[in-house]
C-alpha cells in the first residue's frame, strides 16, 4: 500500500468575480484579484475606490481557507484552479453564508438594459419606514453612465465603500469587507428609491429615500451625553496583560485624553482605529493620550484578547485597548458598564475628556473615507478640537 496527496491544479492569477448567497435568493457580488507569491497567495478585495489586501490564505490539497484581515471572518471551501466553493463564515455569532467565485469575470454586475436614470446627490432614507425599528440615512452617490458608487450615513456611522449599477430601473449596490456583507436593490426614478437591504443571510429590512440635496443627519454630537449629576468618565478595565486601568491612573493625569468605545468585529471602529493610530503616531504629544474600550462578541475572555491583539498587531495600534466586555455586543450591556453616559448608541463612540478629567465632548458614531468630504471635515474637526483642549 501506498500514500498519496490529491494534486490540484493552482489557482488562476488576476481577477475574480466572488457571490455571496443572501436572503430571497439574491447574490452579494464583489471582485478580488488573486496573485501567487514565493509564500503562496494574496488577494485584493474590491469596494468601489476600497482595496483590501488579504495575506491570509492557507491551501491544504483541494481545500482553502482565507482569513479576512483584522475581523474573524473567514472563508473556507475547495477549489480547482478556476472555481471556489465554499461558505463564508463568523464563528462567533454562528453564522454561515454560502459562497462562490469564479476566474475570469471582472464585472460586478451585469446589466441587461440600458438606464435613463440618474442617482447622483444625496437622498433622505428612511430605513424600516413607519415601523419601531425606523431610522434614517443620508444616501450620497455618485453616477457614472450605469455605474454608481457610494454610501449610506446614519447616526451610529456610515456603511462604507458600495459599488454597483443601474440596470434599467434597478439599482443594484454591494460591499464585502470581511465583516460586512451588505447588498441593497430598489427600483430607482430620478427622484425616488424603494428597496431592500440585506445583511448577510440573516437579516433584511426595507428602504425608500426622496432626493433631497439639502438633508442632515442629526449633530453627532448631541446623541449621547453625560447623565445629570455626572461630569467624568469612569471605568476600571483589564488589558492583555491582566492589568486593570482607569482614567485614575497617573498616565492619564493632567493629560488631554479620547476614550474610543469600540469592537473589533466594527468596520466603522477598525476605520476609526485606523485614524487614531495614525494621529497618536505622527501628532502625538506627552500631554495626550487614548484608550479603548472593547466590547467583544467573542464568546470567551480569551478569544477577545486573541481579536484584540490581532486589530492591535494588524494595524499597529499604539495605545491601549482594554476588554470590557465579551460574549456579547449588547449596546444595553455596554451602558450597564458605562451608566454615566446617558446611553451607548453606537460602535463607535468616542469621548473627549480635559486635563481636569471633565468630558467635554462625545462623539457618536464615526464616517469614515467612503463619506469623502465628511471624513475630510471630520479629520480637521478634530485636530482642531484637541490643539484647542491641548492649550487650556
Amino acid at each position: 500500500m501506498s500514500c498519496s496527496t490529491k494534486e490540484t491544479k493552482p489557482l488562476k492569477e488576476g481577477i475574480w468575480l466572488a457571490q455571496l448567497e443572501v436572503m430571497d435568493k439574491e447574490l452579494l457580488p464583489f471582485n478580488f484579484n488573486l496573485k501567487k507569491i514565493e509564500s503562496g497567495y494574496i488577494m485584493d478585495v474590491y469596494n468601489a475606490a476600497e482595496t483590501i489586501r488579504v495575506d491570509e490564505i492557507d491551501i491544504y490539497n483541494d481545500s482553502i481557507k482565507i482569513q479576512m484581515p483584522s475581523f474573524e471572518g473567514y472563508i473556507s471551501g475547495t477549489f480547482n484552479d478556476s472555481v471556489i466553493n465554499g461558505k463564508f463564515i463568523k464563528e462567533s455569532l454562528d453564522r454561515i453564508v454560502p459562497f462562490h467565485a469564479e476566474f475570469g469575470d471582472s464585472i460586478r454586475f451585469h446589466s441587461s438594459a440600458n438606464t435613463t436614470v440618474d442617482v447622483s446627490g444625496i437622498w433622505e432614507t428612511k430605513f424600516s419606514p413607519d415601523s419601531e425599528d425606523e431610522y434614517f440615512a443620508k444616501g450620497i452617490f455618485e453616477q457614472h453612465r450605469n455605474k454608481v458608487s457610494g454610501t449610506f450615513r446614519t447616526n451610529t456611522g456610515d456603511y462604507r465603500y458600495l459599488e454597483g449599477i443601474l440596470d434599467g430601473d434597478s439599482l443594484k449596490l454591494s460591499t464585502f469587507d470581511g465583516a460586512h456583507a451588505f447588498l441593497f436593490t430598489a427600483k430607482a426614478t430620478d427622484s425616488s428609491l424603494n428597496g431592500t437591504f440585506y445583511s448577510g443571510n440573516h437579516f433584511k429590512e426595507p428602504f425608500i429615500a426622496y432626493r433631497n440635496e439639502s438633508f442632515e443627519l442629526a449633530d453627532e454630537e448631541s446623541l449621547t451625553f453625560l447623565n445629570e449629576g455626572y461630569e467624568e468618565l469612569q471605568f476600571s478595565f483589564p488589558n492583555s496583560e491582566g492589568t486593570f486601568i482607569s482614567l485614575k491612573d497617573s498616565r492619564f493625569k493632567d493629560k488631554v485624553v479620547v476614550v474610543q468605545i469600540m469592537g473589533t468585529w466594527c468596520p466603522n471602529c477598525l476605520d476609526e482605529t485606523k485614524f487614531l493610530s495614525d494621529y497618536v503616531k505622527t501628532k502625538k504629544q506627552g500631554n495626550f493620550e487614548v484608550v479603548a474600550l472593547a466590547f467583544e462578541y467573542a464568546k470567551t475572555r480569551d478569544l477577545a484578547f486573541k481579536s484584540i491583539e490581532r486589530l492591535k498587531s494588524r494595524v499597529g495600534v499604539p495605545y491601549p485597548i482594554l476588554l470590557a466586555q465579551y460574549a456579547s455586543s449588547s449596546k444595553s450591556k455596554a451602558n450597564e458598564k458605562l451608566p454615566m453616559l446617558n446611553h451607548v448608541l453606537s460602535y463607535p463612540t468616542t469621548i473627549f475628556i480635559d486635563k481636569k478629567g471633565k468630558v467635554r465632548k462625545i462623539h457618536t458614531g464615526f464616517n469614515g473615507p467612503a463619506t469623502g468630504q465628511k471624513y475630510i471635515d471630520f479629520k480637521k474637526e478634530f485636530d482642531q478640537y484637541i490643539e484647542l483642549l491641548l492649550g487650556e
